[in-house]
């Protein structure tokens, strides 16, 4: 399929899962900034290229590449050559744990995850984008329940595993205080003095580790955590300029700026979606 000379984004909730984020976006010039989702991030490009770091891991990727992000993992994304058309859902721990039992009739009694983020598969990334559009077609219930349940079966099957919590060291500690605090303090305007304190550390200690722990810097953390605050009010309906200053943005227009920059749409398409 080839690329639009235009950049385009279709984003919304599927009610039939529910409430999933879907997202169909063509981008040529958009670059998203390092940021999380506290959801899974699954997908694949239809057409072109694109460049992605995760975990600290640079890699292009195209038609026949799976997005396979887990929760709360730092990534961020670049058009590679001429740009490039994807296709993504966004489905929660316990939406994707609901399927996984369906499918197999079995209860999981762990937390999925994935191996690798970016496995190459044609096979099953050409039916991810069946299953997908099936999903933004508006085709019926039935049809696109086992689609999707289907392809998201397939994908855990063959690439999943359950997570294997690390073992904890005395900076990981730190960095994980400095992190609750700037989980929980999001709306407040938090000096780098501040956090080192919570964390124990000095304060180029703290940036040190903590992207090393994190691969993102406590600001760029800071300002992912508003915009993931800022999803969940948007998803309630709340007004964007209420929501900017609510999760500490300086105005709307920085607001704006930072959101579309982590989702590729802006505000007041992801409240519409």
């Amino acid at each position: 399929m080839p690329l639009a000379n235009v950049e385009s984004a279709r984003f919304w909730r599927d009610t039939r899962f529910r409430g999933m984020e879907c997202l169909s976006a063509t981008f040529l010039t958009h670059e998203y900034a390092p940021h999380a989702h506290d959801t899974f991030s699954i997908g694949a490009i239809e057409s072109g290229t694109q460049i992605a770091t995760l975990s600290g891991r640079r890699e292009e990727t195209g038609p026949g590449d799976l997005y396979l992000i887990d929760p709360g993992v730092i990534h961020d994304g670049a058009p590679g050559g001429e740009g490039y058309r994807y296709r993504m859902i966004y489905p929660d721990t316990k939406l994707f744990v609901d399927i996984l039992e369906d499918v197999t009739g079995k209860a999981f009694q762990a937390t999925p995850s994935f191996s690798g983020a970016l496995p190459r598969d044609p096979q099953l990334a050409n039916a991810f984008h069946a299953a997908h559009r099936t999903l933004e077609s508006g085709a019926g219930a039935l049809e696109a329940d086992e689609g999707m349940f289907s392809v998201l079966a397939a994908i855990f099957a063959r690439h999943g595993r359950t997570i294997v919590v690390p073992v904890d060291t005395q900076e990981r500690s730190a960095v994980a205080r400095a992190r609750e605090y700037l989980v929980e303090n999001f709306d407040s305007d938090i000096g780098l003095e501040e956090l080192a304190g919570v964390a124990g550390l000095s304060r180029a200690h703290l940036i040190r580790a903590f992207r090393k722990e994190y691969h993102i810097t406590p600001h760029a953390f800071l300002t992912d955590r508003r915009v993931q605050v800022a999803r969940r009010l948007l998803r309630q309906g709340r007004m964007p300029a209420d929501i900017a200053l609510e999760c500490g943005f300086a105005d709307q227009a920085h607001f704006t700026r930072h959101f579309k920059a982590r989702t590729g749409v802006t505000p007041g398409q992801f409240r519409l979606g």
